[in-house]
């Protein structure tokens, strides 16, 4: 690969996402120069087994206290990464020189910021290694380690997609968790987790009927929320909080639903993550538009709640402006491992509460690859990946 001389030219990544519900991995190819977006390409996504799936989900649960556990787990992650990485080359008919940069997020396993402690599983030297392209990865420790919220990470990317959209624009991105950022008229970038995502339907979905996730919303739309437990469930200190702030994918405990049946527990839940959403965003400010990415933007009882929520706002998913939601927060990730080996801020104090703009991520070169970045991302001082 050719050494890098300029600030200003445009690298060819492919962004890796494991989020916080567990169902696979994303992969997407971006080109850009860290602060444009210059082109997507190809996309894929690779579903979990239900055994890996199960796994992973154990771990996390258990915060990885099995520490040998954990050490396996992270190695069969960072296989079926391998695999993800090779099935979207063959199927754009790239070979892994065409490649500059993986950025690799890895899967989150527990988070406290407060602690200054962040850690996402997934061995980049590993990666790097089997796929042959070099390999950015712990994007969110240098910020934690520096008093940042080490989330959420995706903002700068939504403001580089949301150049040319007429502002105030708010991206709500339901996940695991659910975060928001708020892209002003003036130019702010403010973002934080906002509430509960997808997490909680998830798992009573899971535990109640086998399946990983509520597809389409089906059980929420068929119960009715309970008002009693939607109040106790949004009556948590962490909404009275400023941001920026961060949640971990397990802070809010679902026992006030514990006496509803599936359908109007799934509906409850459902609500939970709508008004702990609009009820945040509505203290930035009115948006003209909320564009809703992450897999709750299929929810159908989400998205009937945030309209109704909102009236006189335009909701819709980000298909709606020409953005892929099934892959988005990939693509950022591929998009920030170009802004972290040009020393570029992956977060600034009104993303994270970080108390400067922090490049971040570290390198792993791969074998027989020569690479001359302007900048190799080192840090120290934080527990993590």
């Amino acid at each position: 690969m050719n050494a890098i001389s300029r600030d200003d030219r445009v690298l060819t990544a492919v962004g890796l996402m494991s989020g916080t519900s567990m169902d696979g991995i994303d992969a997407a190819v971006v080109r850009t120069d860290g602060r444009d977006v210059v082109e997507v390409g190809a996309a894929s996504t690779l579903p979990y087994t239900k055994k890996f799936r199960e796994r992973l989900r154990r771990l996390v649960t258990d915060r990885g206290r099995d520490a040998g556990e954990a050490k396996a787990v992270e190695k069969e992650l960072t296989l079926i990464h391998v695999e993800a990485v090779e099935r979207l080359l063959t199927g754009a008919g790239l070979q892994p020189d065409a490649v500059d940069l993986l950025g690799f997020h890895g899967q989150t396993v527990f988070h406290d910021p407060a602690k200054r402690f962040t850690w996402q599983i997934g061995d980049c030297a590993l990666l790097a290694e089997r796929t042959s392209i070099p390999v950015v990865g712990g994007f969110r420790l240098a910020d934690v380690a520096a008093g940042g919220q080490g989330a959420p990470f995706v903002p700068l990317y939504h403001a580089a997609l949301a150049a040319k959209l007429d502002k105030p624009v708010a991206v709500l991105n339901v996940g695991g968790v659910a975060n928001v950022t708020w892209l002003g008229a003036d130019g702010a970038v403010v973002a934080f987790d906002c509430g509960p995502g997808n997490a909680l339907i998830d798992d009573l979905v899971h535990a109640k009927t086998g399946r990983p996730y509520d597809a389409s919303g089906t059980l929420s739309m068929s119960g009715k929320a309970d008002p009693a437990a939607l109040a106790k469930l949004l009556d948590n200190p962490y909404f009275d909080l400023p941001p920026p702030k961060s949640l971990d994918r397990n802070a809010f405990d679902p026992v006030h639903v514990a006496g509803l049946s599936t359908q109007d527990a799934a509906a409850t839940l459902a609500a939970f993550t709508v008004q702990a959403a609009t009820r945040s965003i509505l203290k930035v400010g009115n948006p003209k538009t909320l564009l809703v990415c992450g897999g709750g933007r299929l929810n159908r009882a989400i998205m009937a709640g945030l309209a109704q929520a909102l009236p006189g706002v335009r909701v819709q998913p980000v298909e709606g402006v020409g953005w892929r939601g099934d892959v988005l927060e990939a693509e950022a990730f591929g998009f920030l491992a170009v802004r972290s080996v040009k020393g570029l801020p992956l977060s600034v104090p009104t993303t994270t509460g970080v108390p400067e703009p922090m490049p971040g991520g570290m390198l792993y070169a791969a074998p027989g690859r020569a690479v001359e970045f302007n900048r190799a991302p080192i840090f120290s001082g934080v527990t993590g990946v």
